[in-house]
């Protein structure tokens, strides 16, 4: 393989369709309901009068991809990994897939539990990403809170860190390997809705909607596919303290051939600029496979 995708929103789409038509074989690896996009109304983008369905343009823009030989995995990559000069992306039902050059396109996580006691205790215990903190609660009782192959991934990790891991998931939609490598590795998979997160100067316990509670340190509010940043970090890219991902003109980040585009790489978060961004990482990355340099 020449070029693995990471993300099947516009970005990653645009990437797809130029990386195919540059003769790059390509796999484009993700969920399109894991996109900002999915169930969004469009209506600032060009050449589309009025309100569009987000959901419809993804799916017209797979079916382009496709059709100039992009192959699609729908999974979410839960680990990344570099292999001398190549890159190998680890899928939620462990699929490994390995290429010359990755363009990473899945966007930033964004979301939020929206619970009481989540903002107020953000940098207090409560965390968006088990990867970035996990050393800091070495030997403590944590959560990690989330229904999907993130959620999954990141109670595993703490397994080796903290001394006891709850898995919070009301509606589990990891694959049934992420589930069980989260057991095996001593998760305890608590089946309730997080009614708010409690504490003093910093986080003490969870409160449940039928209002039982556990004692924790750390809370881990997990939500969704691992984002681009997170798995830049496995390929020895580091994200910016805001996690975006510094690229240059050419969507080139810091690591050879690693290439992103989209929201990951900062403001303004429109459309236009992610389809931009993709067209010049899918020419680039297919431009490096055969030892040119796109401008």
């Amino acid at each position: 393989m020449d070029v693995i995708i990471i993300g099947v929103g516009p970005a990653g789409l645009q990437a797809a369709i130029h990386a195919a038509r540059g003769k790059a074989s390509t796999t484009m690896i993700g969920k399109t309901e894991d996109s900002a996009m999915h169930g969004a109304h469009v209506e600032n983008y060009f050449g589309i009068e009025g309100r569009t369905d987000g959901s419809d343009i993804l799916k017209r823009g797979l079916t382009q991809a496709a059709s100039f030989g992009a192959e699609h995995i729908r999974e979410n990559v839960t680990a990344m990994e570099r292999s001398g000069d190549s890159f190998i992306a680890t899928t939620e039902n462990d699929t490994r897939i390995e290429a010359k050059a990755v363009i990473l396109a899945s966007g930033i996580s964004r979301k939020k539990l929206n619970v009481p006691g989540e903002k107020e205790y953000f940098g207090k215990g409560v965390s968006y990403c088990a990867a970035c903190d996990c050393n800091f609660y070495k030997g403590k009782r944590v959560a990690v809170i989330g229904d999907d192959s993130e959620a999954a991934a990141s109670a595993e990790l703490m397994t080796s860190y903290a001394s006891h891991v709850f898995w919070i998931t009301k509606d589990t939609k990891a694959s049934d390997i992420m589930i069980r490598k989260a057991k095996d590795a001593g998760a305890e998979i608590i089946s309730e809705e997080v009614k708010e997160i409690m504490g003093k100067e910093k986080v003490t316990k969870i409160m449940f909607s039928d209002s039982s509670m556990i004692n924790v340190e750390g809370v881990f509010i997990e939500l969704g596919a691992r984002s681009s940043s997170d798995l830049a970090m496995d390929i020895d890219v580091m994200p910016n303290t805001d996690g975006t991902i510094s690229v240059n003109e050419r969507c080139e980040t810091p690591v050879k051939g690693v290439y992103a585009c989209g929201d990951v790489t900062g403001r303004p978060w429109q459309i236009a600029k992610a389809v931009g961004q993709g067209a010049v990482a899918g020419m680039n990355a297919a431009a490096y496979i055969k030892g040119d340099r796109v401008v």
